[in-house]
C-alpha cells in the first residue's frame, strides 16, 4: 500500500473519532460501495452519510486499538480495531436502549482507488453486541 493510500485509512478513523463526517465523506469515492455488517450494501455518498447520521443517533462509538493492514498493490486494506460504545437509542428491530456500553472487535475491508475509499465492509459480531447490551443473543 502506498503511504497515501495507509494515510487515508489513518484519516478515515481519525475522523470517525472525532465524529467528523465531512472528513469521512471527502476521503470517499461519489459512488462508494458500503457493506453493512449483517445487512445490504449501500452505495454512494449520500447513502454512507445517511448512514452515518442514522448511526450517531442511536450510538456514540470510538475506535482504539487500531491496526491497519495492506495489499502490495495500494489497492486494499483491511483493518482491525476495538469499538467500544454506548447504545443511546432504541434501534429498529434491536434491544431496547438505555445508555448501555459495548466493547467489540471489529474487521474492516477497504477497496481504494486514486486515494478513494471505493469499498467499506465492516465485520463484528451481532449476538456478541446484543448480549453486552442485555438482549437475547
Amino acid at each position: 500500500m502506498s503511504p497515501n493510500a495507509l494515510n487515508t485509512i489513518e484519516r478515515y478513523y481519525a475522523c470517525f473519532n472525532a465524529n467528523d463526517h465531512e472528513g469521512m465523506l471527502a476521503l470517499l469515492h461519489d459512488e462508494v460501495s458500503h457493506d453493512i455488517n449483517q445487512g445490504n450494501t449501500e452505495r454512494g455518498k449520500a447513502a454512507f452519510g445517511r448512514f452515518l447520521k442514522r448511526m450517531d443517533h442511536h450510538y456514540q462509538e470510538r475506535v482504539v486499538e487500531l491496526v491497519i493492514m495492506q495489499s502490495g498493490n495500494g489497492q486494499r486494506a483491511a483493518a482491525e480495531f476495538r469499538i467500544l460504545g454506548q447504545y443511546l437509542r432504541t434501534d429498529d428491530g434491536l434491544p431496547e436502549a438505555n445508555g448501555q456500553t459495548y466493547d467489540l472487535p471489529v474487521g474492516a475491508f477497504f477497496a481504494l482507488e486514486q486515494g478513494l475509499i471505493t469499498r467499506v465492509t465492516n465485520y463484528y459480531n451481532l449476538k456478541d453486541w446484543i448480549a453486552q447490551v442485555g438482549g437475547v443473543a
